[in-house]
């Protein structure tokens, strides 16, 4: 049975070092070959012109890349675009590229699928098949700059993981692939531009804490009432708001970084007097801010965005106690790019 080739960027530096010299050659080809890998984003080893053909035919025989594909690019009429990203494995998941005047933002995905059950959210009615790998996500990023480039004008300057997937159940691979964008060998962006959102899983918010993250953090909370939060997020049985509380003081005490909590309101779901007090409540326990979400209906009709003046009770209730507060409208709704959305209805 032929041996299986090794995913070339699943190696280190130092490990890309070491096989060429294992193979008689001088150790800096290794950190030549890194640096077409990460710096240059080469996708086939006959990219890489500074190395003999000898030695990039060698690599083809030992070696793959597997790099992703933009496999459909949709332009919406307020300028977001959204890729359909291909792996080499077959499977899709979704990437967007939101373009305001001042800069431009990615929304990158982490799973294939979802690991938890958001009743509001199209991503969730997908099962996960399975995480991303660190290169993966790294791709995904590196298409957009180039779109952010061609169509923007400037190269991209902030970046979400708030596509498809929950990062914290990927939280390896996640870590893995913004070591790589923030690095001086990768994309060199500053990790201050990065925010990882978060569905809530309190565990790994404290380890996050632990490992000194730079990123910021965002909780998507959506309700501050157990259960109202486990009717439209049944994982807050396992998880609940008194457990993610706790999590998130520890990661303020740990790292002196606010949270940044998004909150979607529905009618009929937490729209009354009731839930602005819970949240204000659950604001005071460490500094935040909180991004009102316009909601994007996934066609289900169960969920309907709640009327504007319960947004401006919200917005005034969190003013009147000191929380900074915004009202995020959607972007790409027209192409189902927009939060909640991401669900390959481009795949086949």
């Amino acid at each position: 049975m032929k041996e299986k080739k090794k995913d070339i960027r699943a190696l280190t530096k130092e490990q890309l070092r070491e096989f060429f010299v294992s193979i008689g050659d001088k150790s800096f080809r290794g950190t030549q070959v890194y640096e077409w890998l990460w710096s240059k984003g080469a996708h086939h080893f006959d990219d890489m012109t500074n190395l003999s053909k000898e030695t990039r035919e060698m690599l083809s025989q030992n070696f793959v890349i597997n790099h992703i594909e933009v496999d459909e690019m949709q332009r919406s009429s307020d300028g977001t675009i959204k890729n359909a990203v291909k792996l080499h494995d077959g499977f899709t998941v979704e990437s967007v590229l939101i373009p305001t005047f001042s800069r431009t933002t990615a929304c990158v995905s982490s799973q294939v699928g979802c690991s938890l059950d958001c009743k509001f959210c199209a991503t969730a009615k997908l099962k996960r098949m399975r995480n991303l790998n660190p290169d993966e996500i790294y791709d995904q990023v590196v298409a957009i700059d180039k779109e952010s480039r061609i169509y923007n004008n400037m190269p991209l300057s902030n970046i979400v993981y708030m596509g498809m997937g929950e990062p914290l159940m990927n939280y390896k691979n996640v870590l893995e692939s913004i070591e790589k964008i923030t690095s001086p060998e990768g994309l060199g962006m500053s990790p201050k531009r990065i925010t990882v959102s978060t569905s809530g899983v309190p565990k790994m918010i404290k380890k996050m804490a632990d490992d000194e993250v730079k990123f910021n953090l965002a909780v998507s909370l959506h309700s501050a009432i157990d259960e109202v939060r486990t009717q439209i997020m049944p994982f807050n049985a396992t998880f609940p708001l008194s457990d993610l509380k706790e999590s998130l003081i520890y990661w303020y005490e740990k790292t002196g970084k606010k949270v940044t909590y998004e909150y979607l309101i529905w009618k009929d779901i937490n729209d009354k007097q009731k839930d602005i007090a819970a949240l204000v409540e659950f604001c005071k326990a460490i500094p935040c801010k909180v991004n009102i979400i316009e909601y994007n209906p996934i066609d289900d009709g169960i969920f309907q965005q709640a009327e504007s003046r319960i947004t401006d009770n919200y917005k005034d209730a969190l003013e009147r106690n000191g929380i900074t507060v915004t009202v995020r409208r959607s972007r790409g709704k027209d192409i189902d790019a927009a939060c909640g959305q991401l669900a390959n209805k481009s795949s086949k």
